[in-house]
């Protein structure tokens, strides 16, 4: 099976099966006892709303594990889930981000043991990306993709099976619904990160004129006067307020553009640009990177799974990385 651990969500795809789970990287834990109560979909819908020896936690920060000892648990019921119960044990393929350094790499490896599988292999996020978004990975020309996840942004240039200049940029949707949120406690609202996720999804856009509506409204705790009062928000304040995050991922785009060699340069040129991730669903992004690079972007299909399924397709392939 193929691992997407991400920030985010966990997505894995089975051999055969294509993709069989997709999940909220989030752990429920009890602090008396250290028993995790809940994973996924149910421990995310706990976060804020438990008792306070009760955490919700996600064990990865950008794309890199957090908490091991979590990690781990979580890997268990995850692959147990998808393998039944059945003590079965599996090839395992994790995706992770390309700028991991070695001890981030072997924590993933041993985490992934330890949650039961036989081997463990590792590829770039952006070589999986590619793959999965259908690019020509494999032929001596040039393919540019950027997946902007939940915690990074990973954007690569391709060519002859292997990544010839890539960046991992520690900015993602998180770093988005943090700006949000700190662009209303500066006017005098305290919203949760639930909440601000909530706002982006419904009137968040990159570009003017990709919003789905003009105006939300957003309940919050007034910090003048400690009551909750429900305020109406635009969508041109919430464009505002993720702007430097975007220009931090532009501004990554644009160091990997710089370092590409001239010979694949004009493969990009020529084939454009492949957007992934859960970042690729923000209204209008394709549009602001269009514009500042001055090419062609088009979105993959099911941006959300598309690393797990270019690591799927990258299983088949197994004997050879053995």
């Amino acid at each position: 099976m193929a691992v997407d651990l991400g920030t985010a969500n966990t997505v894995v795809y089975q051999r055969g099966r294509g993709v069989v789970l997709f999940e909220p990287s989030v752990v429920a834990v009890d602090d008396r006892s250290g028993e995790v109560l809940a994973v996924g979909e149910t421990a995310r819908q706990m976060i804020g709303r438990t008792p306070a020896y009760i955490r919700s936690l996600r064990p990865l920060r950008h794309g890199v594990i957090a908490d091991f000892e979590v990690t781990e648990q979580m890997l268990r019921l995850f692959v147990r889930r998808v393998l039944g119960s059945h003590r079965r044990r599996a090839d395992v393929m994790v995706c992770i981000p390309s700028g991991a350094t070695q001890v981030e790499r072997a924590a993933v490896e041993e985490a992934t043991r330890a949650a039961g599988a036989s081997r463990t292999f590792l590829i770039d996020e952006p070589l999986a990306a590619a793959i999965g978004a259908g690019l020509p990975v494999g032929e001596p020309r040039g393919s540019l993709v950027v997946d902007v996840g939940g915690g990074t942004s990973e954007i690569g240039v391709t060519a002859l099976g292997g990544l010839v200049v890539s960046e991992a940029v520690r900015v993602g949707g998180y770093d988005l619904d943090d700006a949000i949120a700190r662009s209303l406690h500066q006017q005098g609202l305290l919203v949760g990160q639930e909440q601000a996720e909530a706002l982006k999804l419904e009137i968040g856009s990159a570009a003017p004129g990709y919003e789905h509506a003009a105006d939300a409204e957003i309940a919050g705790r007034d910090l003048s006067t400690g009551l909750l009062r429900r305020v109406s928000v635009t969508a041109e304040q919430v464009r505002t307020a993720v702007r430097r995050p975007l220009e931090q991922i532009v501004a990554g785009v644009r160091g990997v553009l710089e370092r590409t060699p001239p010979q694949l340069s004009s493969d990009v040129v020529e084939e454009g640009m492949s957007l992934v991730g859960g970042g690729a669903l923000l209204p209008g992004l394709d549009r602001l990177l269009e514009q500042e690079t001055q090419l062609t972007v088009s979105v993959a299909d099911d941006p959300l799974t598309v690393v797990a399924r270019g690591a799927g397709s990258a299983l088949e392939e197994l004997e050879r990385l053995r």
